[in-house]
């Protein structure tokens, strides 16, 4: 039986995990290619899709690498009068260069993630130089995200509904350049298609040569030295809620250098990190958590973080309200 929908709410069952951990490994597999490595009719693997599409509890996007841009993604902390966190939020929800925007309990503080040239930071028109302007922020912190250590290709949480021989035969086939870490320059043309699979990284090849006006070979040809290169990344968007995780945080760690690989591997194998990163400044690891409670933040603080060697310090903070996450919105805002 499908997974319950009531209104506007809906359930997942265990057909719906095996469809979205699917779409996470390759997010641009056809329904067909999908039902037929799950043992699914292609129309079932297609309703369940739409089903959820349609109620806005997932879409899968097209994000572009910032180490293949030659750009540096930042960690943004900003504090701000409780009367100003809506109208900031929104405006930064509305650039293109930001992701992941929340605010953060008790509604003094929003958190975001912004993609930037090491040469454009501190330009004007920049999101560092519009913040710099308001009046009503009263602090400003940036980390550099430098390595990720946990939460690479979607949240572990979600990606335990496939065997190891189901994601091997989703897997792309595709050939991966011997110099993924050379920056990549992307044409106009390419940016066009960026922009658009960012909105929906499952439009489909006739869709995107019409709204480029480009002809069919070359947009797949495109989209496949895209993926290929590294440049366009899959991310699956799903609420954590459908899989019962109704509290997220975000957790900063001072680790000793020493012990900074052995702790990013076990948080590796933690599932209520849903992404974690090495970074610059005062903390050098910062986590994103999926929870079931506020209570579990308390559980896992005590048992899976106390238990790792050379955490000197930690600092926590609920998410309010996730405004942002990894595609961009469908209806644009103001500027920040």
């Amino acid at each position: 039986m499908e997974g319950d929908m009531t209104g506007d709410r809906v359930t997942l069952d265990a057909t719906d995990r095996r469809i979205i951990h699917a779409l996470q490994v390759d997010g641009r597999a056809s329904f067909s290619r999908i039902a037929a490595v799950l043992d699914l009719g292609e129309r079932t693997v297609a309703r369940r899709y739409q089903r959820l599409r349609s109620h806005l509890a997932l879409r899968v996007v097209g994000i572009s690498d910032a180490r293949r841009l030659g750009h540096l993604d930042w960690f943004v902390r900003i504090r701000s009068m409780p009367e100003a966190v809506d109208s900031i939020g929104a405006a930064l929800a509305g650039r293109e260069d930001t992701s992941w925007v929340a605010s953060m309990a008790p509604g003094t503080e929003l958190t975001c993630i912004v993609q930037a040239d090491p040469a454009d930071v501190d330009r004007p028109g920049t999101v560092f130089d519009q913040l710099g302007r308001r009046r009503n922020i009263s602090s400003l912190t940036a980390q550099c995200l430098l390595a990720p250590v946990a939460g690479v290709g979607g949240w572990a949480g979600r990606l335990g509904a496939l065997t190891l021989d189901e994601q091997s035969e989703l897997a792309p086939n595709t050939v991966m350049s011997h110099e993924r870490d050379a920056r990549v320059t992307p044409t106009p043309e390419d940016q066009r298609l960026l922009r658009l699979l960012a909105e929906d990284a499952r439009t489909s090849i006739a869709a995107l040569a019409h709204l480029t006006a480009t002809p069919e070979s070359t947009v797949r040809r495109r989209v496949n030295d895209l993926t290929e290169n590294g440049l366009l990344l899959f991310e699956v968007e799903i609420d954590p809620r459908l899989y019962g995780r109704t509290a997220e945080a975000i957790c900063w760690l001072d680790v000793e250098p020493a012990r900074l690989a052995a702790v990013g591997k076990q948080l590796a194998t933690h599932g209520e990190v849903a992404f974690a990163s090495t970074t610059t400044g005062p903390t050098n690891v910062l986590a994103f958590l999926e929870l079931s409670s506020p209570a579990a933040l308390h559980d896992y603080l005590t048992d899976r973080l106390g238990a790792l060697e050379g955490i000197r310090h930690v600092e926590t903070a609920l998410t309010g309200r996730r405004i942002k996450r990894a595609g961009p919105l469908l209806v644009r805002r103001r500027t920040a």
